[in-house]
């Protein structure tokens, strides 16, 4: 497996030290109008109000901003009804950026704009056929991740993942997925060693070590949570999720992404999010 590109330049006076401060930085993308014609694998179709759906993100956005995330919009891909869920179109780790070949045909052609974008703050590497991958599979924990076996996601992609990362330290550990579209439908990391969970979904066995909160059965959805700080992010919708959240001490900040729910989309699936030190970009 080559890299598609060379390792990057660096201008020596822009390298850091371990004092230089880190920036958040959380890649989003309009919501395509063409949505409605999203790929869709457990939901039936049903219709999406793309100006509704666009002022949720707009409130998305707002939020990471208020956690403190510079939010950085990649272009409208007005032809790719899904590009709005841009966590599918990239795995970034500290050291580097791995651009996946996603599942879906279709929803290929998505990551060339999180590519170029992606070249000002890390190094990339290149998944190859017959490897598929999606973002939405990749659940990362430290250094670890774990790689939902999903309709998306094949063993040759975490293959080719685990193989790339671990030059940098990481430990890859494949986990399967059943009943959702992605692992992060099933299974999200809330802090305190604490997973978001619906085992109903996934093998729990693999996620040996972690405390579990399970979702209640009446909001099987519930599961896909998004961590910034010590803050979690839910869609407002699973009222029944957010109180038992906040009777176990987490802070909660409710989102409505209703819209994006009837794509099978969450809240992680809408940003792509890492830190960067803010004197350093890649040439």
């Amino acid at each position: 497996m080559k890299e598609q590109r060379p390792a990057p330049r660096i201008e020596a006076a822009s390298v850091p030290d371990r004092h230089s401060s880190l920036s958040l930085i959380a890649l989003t993308r309009p919501v395509s109008p063409s949505i409605n014609a999203c790929e869709l694998t457990y939901h039936d179709q049903q219709p999406i109000d793309v100006a509704r759906a666009a002022a949720q993100h707009g409130v998305y956005e707002d939020c990471l901003r208020s956690l403190g995330a510079e939010v950085i919009r990649l272009p409208l891909e007005a032809d790719l009804p899904d590009a709005v869920f841009v966590e599918d179109a990239a795995i970034v780790v500290d050291e580097v950026a791995i651009i996946p070949l996603m599942g879906a045909a279709s929803r290929r052609p998505e990551t060339i704009s999180m590519a170029a974008t992606l070249r000002a703050y890390r190094p990339l590497r290149y998944l190859e056929p017959p490897a598929t991958l999606d973002g939405g599979d990749v659940l990362r924990v430290g250094r670890q991740l774990f790689v939902g076996l999903s309709s998306r996601t094949n063993r040759e992609g975490i293959a080719q993942l685990g193989a790339h990362l671990a030059t940098f330290g990481y430990t890859v550990q494949a986990v399967a997925v059943t009943g959702c579209l992605h692992l992060k439908s099933a299974c999200t990391y809330i802090g305190h060693s604490t997973l978001l969970i619906n085992r109903g979904w996934l093998d729990a066995e693999a996620f040996a070590g972690f405390d579990f909160l399970d979702v209640p059965a009446s909001e099987p959805g519930a599961a896909n949570a998004l961590l910034i700080g010590e803050t979690v992010i839910m869609p407002s919708a699973f009222p029944q999720t957010i109180a038992l959240l906040e009777e176990r001490g987490f802070t909660v900040r409710a989102v409505d992404v209703s819209e994006f729910q009837k794509a099978e989309g969450g809240v992680t699936c809408k940003s792509v999010i890492f830190t960067a030190p803010s004197i350093l970009r890649f040439c």
